[in-house]
This record gives C-alpha cells, structure tokens and sequence, in this order.
C-alpha cells in the first residue's frame, strides 16, 4: 500500500459542541475517516459529512468496541488508502486519552501524524459546574490525575501520598469506581476527612450533575444519589466556592 494520508488526531473536548476547536471543526468537515470515541457528543459527531466513513472505537467500563492495537493498526490502514484521517478522542488526545501512545505507533509506522488539543474535561466541568481550580485566597496549585490505572504500566500505582502533598486541588479522572480507596488513601496521607470533594458527571453537557460532600462521606454519598460515570473529581478548598458560582452552573444555561 502506498501512503497517501495524514492522521489527525483530535480532541473533541468535554461535550459541549461550542468547545470544540476551530481547527478541529474544520478537519472533521473535511474528514475521509473519522474513528471516535465513546464521549464524543452526538452533536460534534453530526458535524461530520455523510460523505466520511464513521467508525466507533469507543471504550467504556467493560465494554470495548475496538482494542486499542486494533485502532492504531485501523488508523495505519486507513492512512495508506484516504487523505484525510482524523481520530477524533473525547477531551484532550494526551491528557489520559492515550493519544501519545496512538503517536508512537503511528510515527513508527511512517505514517504522518498532527495533534490538534482539545478543552480536557477537567478544567472544563468543574468550571461549568462553578468551581475555579485555582483561587488567589484557596489555591495556588492543582495536579491531575487518573484514578483509573492500568494493569501493567510504568509503576505500580498513583503515589497518592504525594499527590496529596503535591497541590491545593486535586483533579481526578475515571476515578469514581475507586473513589472508595482513593479517599482512604488520600486521607491517610495528611488530608482531612473534612477536605471538600466535588464530582461532576456529562460536564459540560445539558445532562450535567454535581454531588458535593467530604472526603469521609463521599464515597456513601455516591451510593445513596448512584452517582456513576463519567465523572470528575474536585478535591480541595475551591470547591466550597460552588455555593456562590454554582448558581452561574452554565451547563443548566445550556439545557434552557
């Protein structure tokens, strides 16, 4: 097969299609192949021409449509045969969406790749659901972090023990399924039990939900409210100002 294409590989943001890039908007017009996601919205996926062939490589919690080696070895296929490729990764390609893996291998195959970033969906939905990361009287630091590890990576597991002493706020992705050891461990860390945690679940979206609680009675709390995925969440200080930006919650504005 002779290439003749290029991948792009680009974030869709967090939901809400206002967030998607100008770049990125274009490239999905112009698209020959798009490969998405799961949390790609539907109304960014309608962006896409009729003319383009639309593939689901979504993965959720037990549910994969494609393996990952199966979609970098799609996208290498697909680049020999159309122009323009675009996988299109919820949020940001290489904040926890697996776009640096999906490079490494493209690169390796020859194959020319471009990376449009995208809005991450955790500085997104605690901004839509009135919670500033950063705060000149809360917090002058925050630290992302995955709450969802993989089975054989680089190291054992998140040092939570540093992470808790690494920053004021605390942002965690897919976390909600460990949020039961993630707050034991943060705790034992140094953190109070009364430390504020905020989740918020389809950030950005009309489907928007928050729950707000402490780090000693979240995890109770997610079972009372069945509080699921896919959630963000906030621990520190800043998310005590949801009280008063929360009424200014934009994803309700958005459902209205």
């Amino acid at each position: 097969m002779t290439q003749i294409g290029k991948v792009y590989l680009v974030g869709a943001g967090p939901g809400d299609p206002g967030l998607l890039t100008i770049k990125g908007k274009v490239l999905l017009e112009s698209a020959d192949v798009v490969i998405y996601d799961a949390l790609v919205s539907a109304e960014i996926l309608a962006i896409i021409p009729n003319s383009a062939e639309k593939i689901d490589a979504g993965k959720r919690m037990g549910r994969h449509s494609l393996l990952q080696q199966e979609t970098t070895a799609l996208l290498i296929e697909k680049a020999h045969t159309h122009a323009v490729v675009v996988r299109l990764k919820g949020g940001d390609p290489f904040i926890f969406g697996r776009g640096g893996e999906e490079m490494e291998d493209l690169i390796a195959a020859g194959i020319t790749v471009e990376v449009v970033p995208g809005v991450t969906s955790g500085i997104a939905a605690p901004a839509y659901a009135g919670i500033p990361l950063t705060h000149r009287n809360y917090s002058s630091s925050v630290i992302f972090v995955t709450g969802h590890e993989m089975a054989g990576k680089y190291r054992p597991g998140v040092n939570w023990q540093a992470i808790a002493q690494s920053a004021e706020t605390i942002v965690i992705y897919m976390g909600v399924q460990n949020l039961d050891r993630i707050s034991q461990a943060l705790i034992k860390a140094g953190l109070a039990g009364s430390t504020p945690i905020a989740l918020v679940r389809w950030g950005t979206t009309p489907r928007q939900q928050k729950l707000i609680a402490t780090l000693e009675t979240i995890v109770a709390q997610v079972e009372i409210a069945q509080f699921s995925a896919p959630s963000i969440a906030i621990i520190g200080n800043v998310v005590k100002l949801h009280e008063i930006l929360g009424s200014h919650d934009l994803a309700a504005k958005i459902s209205e």
